[in-house]
């Protein structure tokens, strides 16, 4: 399965508690022709080409890449490091690009929330699915810092870290 189809969002309220530590995010035009839908909808008809094109080595590099590079800056705004985060919960495009980030970030893979293998790549919905399921089954408890990374067409990038 490489698309599946969900839905997601993450409710916060304001607390004396930490919450979010830190955040960035980072977009760049330059490499939008490895990952596109160049066709669009208009008066009910397709215009152009309607289908999800990519390059999937120049995703999976580019993906890897950046997610470390925006893994790192945000621990480094946190005055983390890699070691301080109980649980990574990246976008879960694919279990290959998840694990050759938490390698290039010297995570071990068994603190990945990995769901791709029950969704798919849901896109937006992948990082709020898979931590209701860490949520629901214990994994993430109070306290425990978990940073999420995500990467997605255009090219756009981002990495959060927050408290439980």
């Amino acid at each position: 399965m490489l698309f599946g189809d969900g839905a997601g969002a993450v409710i916060l309220r304001s607390s004396e508690e930490p919450g979010i530590l830190g955040a960035a995010l980072h977009a760049d035009g330059h490499h939008s022709e490895i990952l596109k839908v160049s066709g669009s909808i208009a008066g009910g008809a397709v215009l152009g080409d309607p289908f999800l094109r990519m390059d999937g080595p120049a995703v999976f590099k580019l993906a890897v890449g950046a997610l470390q590079a925006v893994s790192e800056e945000v621990a480094a705004k946190c005055g983390l490091a890699m070691s301080d985060f109980t649980w990574v919960v990246p976008h879960q495009a694919n279990i290959r690009i998840m694990e050759a980030t938490a390698r290039k970030l010297g995570i071990p893979v068994d603190r990945l929330v990995a769901t791709v293998h029950e969704h798919g790549n849901t896109s937006a919905a992948s990082i709020p699915l898979a931590l209701d399921q860490a949520y629901q089954d214990g994994r993430i408890c109070r306290g425990d810092r978990v940073l999420m990374h995500a990467v997605g067409a255009g090219v756009t990038w981002g990495a959060l870290a927050m408290q439980a």
